[in-house]
């Protein structure tokens, strides 16, 4: 079954100029009737935008890109670099699979909730950190592996090596940057 949305259910507009461009640049990359390869991307850029996805998000980006609101939301849901609720300013996911756990990837995990006073799944009081639990992320040699912001990785996170990268976001939240 198929939900179509009339002109008066349209949702509204929460998205900039800028990224709808962006998402038309990535719609450049496919055939035209196949507009929905990309829902992906476009799910990234709102996230980026804004944050996280909201309901809102996805309601937009299933109307612009032709496709039905569920479909959005169940692409959304089966990955985890989309965040579905505001996160810290900074959301740290570390690799706690097979390899990772085995080059201390559950000490480091410890480490970082210790550090935070959080576990996964949650921000710090003051809104700078959330803590994630992460599955592979390709890196099984530098283990273990940290992933910032879905952007950032850092390899080889030793309690110092966590250390730094912690004094470094918080100075970098400081600056505004």
């Amino acid at each position: 079954m198929s939900i179509q949305l009339s002109l008066s259910e349209a949702p509204v507009r929460t998205l900039s100029d800028a990224a709808y461009a962006l998402i038309d640049r990535e719609l450049t990359k496919y055939p035209a009737d196949q507009k929905q390869s990309a829902v992906m991307a476009a799910l990234r850029i709102a996230q980026v935008e804004k944050g996280f996805v909201s309901p809102e998000a996805e309601a937009e980006i299933a109307a612009y890109l032709g496709m039905a609101p569920m479909a959005v939301h169940e692409v959304a849901t089966f990955y985890n670099m989309y965040d579905l609720a505001p996160q810290g300013r900074f959301k740290i996911t570390i690799c706690t699979n097979l390899p990772c756990a085995l080059r201390s990837g559950n000490q480091a995990a410890d480490y970082l909730k210790a550090k935070l006073g959080i576990g996964f799944n949650q921000t710090t009081p003051d809104g700078l950190f959330t803590l994630k639990e992460g599955e592979c992320m390709g890196a099984c040699g530098d283990s273990p592996v940290v992933l910032v912001n879905n952007h950032r990785m850092c390899s080889w996170m030793s309690n110092e090596r966590i250390d730094g990268l912690l004094a470094e976001l918080i100075e970098q939240a400081a600056k505004g940057d």
